[in-house]
């Protein structure tokens, strides 16, 4: 049997992606696809005013907005993403989101071997 490296998702499906993860009022909702030494993928659902506070990665994370509005702090710097768009937050660096609106989002975190 095959080993697959995507979890929580249906294969050889066509999928509306942004509808593999849902809103709950007052939370931060996560849905992990692959996790391992090199690489995490997960999607996120964030109900309006929700936010992960200043933390940073040992990865590069690149967050793609599936739905709504957020904004994202990137050391000192605030941006203002919205749904189709996407930002790079560099390893080592202070990062924050915060939802202006509820959004859901994808993040690939790539990881240094």
């Amino acid at each position: 049997m095959t080993q697959h490296l995507f979890k929580n998702i249906d294969f050889s499906k066509v999928l509306e992606f942004e509808a593999q993860v849902q809103y709950q009022k007052g939370q931060v909702v996560s849905r992990t696809l692959a996790q391992g030494k090199n690489l995490s993928v997960t999607l996120f659902a964030f109900d309006r005013g929700e936010e992960i506070g200043s933390h940073s990665s040992d990865g590069d994370a690149l967050v793609y907005l599936l739905d709504g509005e957020s904004e994202i702090t990137v050391g000192e710097e605030k941006h203002r993403v919205k749904k189709g768009q996407t930002i790079v937050m560099p390893a080592g660096v202070p990062h924050a989101l915060t939802a202006i609106e509820r959004f859901k989002m994808l993040l690939i975190v790539i990881f240094d071997a």
